[in-house]
C-alpha cells in the first residue's frame, strides 16, 4: 500500500470554550488533489495551522508521509516536504523577486548557517531561485522590489517560494483571493501545471477554482467534516447546497 502524503486522525483543536476544529479525520494520497471548503469559521485555516504545526492540536494525530508530527515544530515538518502558502501575502515587500526565492532555497539548506559567506559563493542556489521564477512565470520579474510587483504578481512569488524548497505537499491557503477574474484564471493555470507528484490541499472560496483545481472535496462546518467525495458528488449533496453553495430555491 503506498503510504499517505497526509492523514488525521480524530484531530482537533479547542480556543477556551470554542471548538474550531472538531475531530477532523482525513487521509489524503500523494499526487492528490484535494480541496477544503466551507463557511466562514468553519474551521479551515486553523485546520491548515494545524496541520503546518504553528498551532498545537487539543486532540489526535497528524501523520506526514508516514511520520507523526503531530508535536513536531514547523521546520521539521518543512523538512519532510511540508510547505504552506497564506491568505495574505507574506513576503519581504523591500527586496527583489529575486531576492526572496533565494531566501526561500536556501531555507532548507546547511548554507543558511554560513551567515559570513557572502551568498554569491552558491550559485547553485541563484540557479534554482531563477528556475522557480520561470516556473512561476516571473523570469522577467526577477530584479523587481517586490512591493512594485502587481497583486497577482506577489501571488504567483508566493507560489515559487512554496516550490523553492521542492515540496511533496503544498498547502494552498486561497490562493485566489484579492485577484482579479483573469488573475484568478492565471492563478488556477499555473496550479494545474505543478508537477502532478505534488499533493496539493487547498481551502478555496471561489468553487470554479475549486473544481477545477482538485479531484475531491472535504466540506466542513462549525469544525467538523459534513461532506468528502468526489467534487461532481460533493457539489450535488443537498446539505452542501444548503451550508455553503447557497440552495436551489435560496
Amino acid at each position: 500500500m503506498t503510504t499517505a502524503a497526509l492523514s488525521l486522525s480524530a484531530l482537533a483543536k479547542q480556543f477556551g470554550g470554542l471548538t474550531a476544529v472538531d475531530g477532523v479525520s482525513l487521509t489524503v494520497a500523494p499526487g492528490e488533489r484535494r480541496a477544503i471548503i466551507g463557511p466562514n469559521g468553519a474551521g479551515k485555516t486553523t485546520l491548515f495551522s494545524l496541520i503546518s504545526g504553528e498551532q498545537q492540536p487539543s486532540g489526535g494525530v497528524i501523520t506526514l508521509f508516514g511520520h507523526d508530527v503531530t508535536r513536531l515544530p514547523p521546520h521539521r515538518r518543512a523538512a519532510l516536504g511540508l510547505a504552506r502558502t497564506y491568505q495574505i501575502t507574506n513576503l519581504f515587500p523591500g527586496l527583489s523577486a529575486l531576492d526572496n526565492c533565494v531566501l526561500a532555497v536556501q531555507a532548507l539548506l546547511p548554507m543558511k548557517l554560513h551567515v559570513h559567506r557572502a551568498a554569491g559563493r552558491y550559485p547553485h542556489v541563484f540557479e534554482r531561485a531563477r528556475a522557480v521564477l520561470d516556473s512561476v512565470g516571473l523570469r522577467d520579474k526577477a530584479d523587481e522590489v517586490v512591493r512594485n510587483l502587481s497583486h497577482g504578481e506577489q501571488r504567483q512569488l508566493e507560489i515559487g517560494l512554496a516550490l523553492a524548497g521542492a515540496p511533496r505537499l503544498i498547502l494552498l491557503d486561497e490562493p485566489t483571493a484579492g485577484l482579479s477574474p483573469g488573475e484568478s484564471h492565471l492563478m488556477t493555470e499555473l496550479l494545474k501545471r505543478l508537477d502532478p507528484a505534488i499533493t496539493l490541499l487547498v481551502i478555496e472560496h471561489d468553487m470554479d477554482v475549486a473544481f477545477a483545481l482538485t479531484d475531491r472535496i472535504t466540506v466542513l462546518h462549525y469544525g467538523r467534516v459534513v461532506a468528502d467525495g468526489l467534487a461532481r458528488d460533493v457539489k450535488a449533496d443537498p446539505l452542501v447546497q444548503e451550508i455553503y453553495l447557497g440552495s436551489a430555491e435560496g
